[in-house]
């Protein structure tokens, strides 16, 4: 390790610590309050859910979680493995289990800089432990990361898996199959990723992955039909569950104060109009269109290029919120390193600023979000991460377009992917 490796390592983990620390507060600061932001995730999604169904009811019923807990949302279709999965957490005390779930997600963090390292070293030799203190730094200390543990999302498991399932679907099939099954924890994420992954020849790992989620949940699903009363009882829960997410205002499409960084929903907020049918027809647009870009990505050199945009269609196609992008953190880093060492090839000048749109989500932090809110309103405000999301999967498409095209072909596979 070079004296400057050394300074950029001591640096990393210095800034990372004080991230670290900021960000692990509220775990043990946040009370389980219905009105308190801090923990709200962890407190509505994870523990008083796996409460419930612990005590023999069905969290997935809105009614029920309102009556008996002090939540503010309802508990939307997680996979039912999760309310297992996550039950320690849930056993202890509140606060104990708020702290240990805040570093665990902590950890989970690392290990996704520690994904990122790897992509990067499949471009170009680097150092795995610089590497990975300095991508671990900037999550903690960025905007998404921090939102991570301040409301206590689930997010950075399912990245770790959606991440895995790219990195590791061609030499360890099995791996990535697992890693698929945790990203499917929220069927946002597993369904598109699944199919994409499809489309990307990995069709082991799409069905394994599949496969063992719906294992993994059906024996849960079972006991909540016998305890609902029977399967149509079941459905009319999922039924009201789903109404009552569409009824919310971080939830509707056409909700102007919602996150959502969906096409459908940032459409909406950008033009005050909701065609009928707009959801449906972005998922299957998104889909349609990067399934035959990436069939044209077959190439080991645009292997970045191609994991960047199917982390961006995933994000793009169906109902997402910005932290969400936290699963393309490996593509970024992987494409960023392929342009600044292969800028003749064509697409990665392109592919370069498609990354520097999906940084927004990143780098919109409080006091800047505060200002545009001040300056454009808080329809603008809510609207800036998804419009740079959507931005960044166009230019993605672009990028693509241009490196499969007759003439870029040829740049693109003499590229080479150490």
């Amino acid at each position: 390790m070079s004296a400057r490796h050394r300074v950029a390592l001591l640096l990393a983990v210095f800034a990372g610590s004080l991230g670290a620390w900021h960000a692990l507060k509220p775990s043990w600061q946040a009370p389980a309050d219905p009105a308190e932001v801090r923990l709200q995730d962890f407190r509505d999604a994870l523990y008083f859910p796996i409460k419930e169904f612990l005590g023999g009811g069905n969290p997935y019923d809105p009614a029920a979680m309102f009556a008996h807990w002090p939540v503010r949302q309802d508990f939307n279709l997680y996979q039912p493995y999760h309310l297992l999965l996550h039950s320690p957490f849930a056993l202890p005390g509140y606060r104990v289990g708020a702290v240990a779930f805040a570093v665990l997600s902590l950890l989970l963090l690392i290990a996704l800089a520690i994904l990122a390292a790897h992509a990067v070293r499949r471009v170009v030799p680097v150092s795995l432990t610089v590497t990975t203190a300095v991508v671990a730094a900037l999550l903690v200390i960025s905007q998404v990361g921090k939102a991570q543990l301040y409301v206590g999302q689930v997010n950075p498991l399912i990245a770790l898996g959606a991440a895995g399932a790219l990195l590791a679907r061609r030499d360890r099939p099995g791996w990535a199959a697992a890693a698929l099954a945790l990203a499917w924890l929220k069927p946002q994420y597993g369904f598109p990723l699944a199919v994409l992954l499809f489309a990307r020849g990995s069709r082991r790992v799409a069905l394994t992955g599949t496969a063992v989620a719906a294992m993994a949940s059906l024996p849960i699903v079972v006991l909540l039909v016998l305890r609902t009363g029977g399967i149509g009882a079941f459905l009319d829960v999922v039924v009201a569950n789903l109404t009552h997410a569409r009824s919310t205002g971080y939830g509707a499409v056409d909700s102007f104060t919602s996150q959502r960084i969906d096409i459908a929903a940032v459409f909406f907020r950008v033009t005050g109009w909701a065609p009928p049918g707009i959801e449906p027809a972005a998922l299957a647009g998104v889909l349609v269109t990067t399934v035959r870009l990436l069939r044209r990505l077959d190439q080991p050199a645009a292997e970045p290029m191609a994991d960047l945009l199917t982390c961006l269609a995933v994000v793009t196609c169906v109902v997402h919120q910005p932290g969400d992008v936290l699963i393309a953190v490996p593509a970024m880093a992987a494409v960023t390193v392929s342009w600044w060492h292969y800028r003749t090839g064509a697409g990665w000048r392109t592919a370069a600023f498609a990354v520097a749109a999906l940084a927004v989500p990143f780098l919109h932090l409080y006091t800047v979000d505060s200002t545009v809110m001040s300056l454009f309103g808080s329809r603008t405000a809510v609207t800036i991460d998804g419009a740079a999301v959507v931005l960044a999967w166009i230019l993605a498409v672009a990028a693509a377009l241009r490196s499969t095209g007759t003439r870029a072909a040829p740049r693109l596979t003499a590229l080479s992917v150490r």
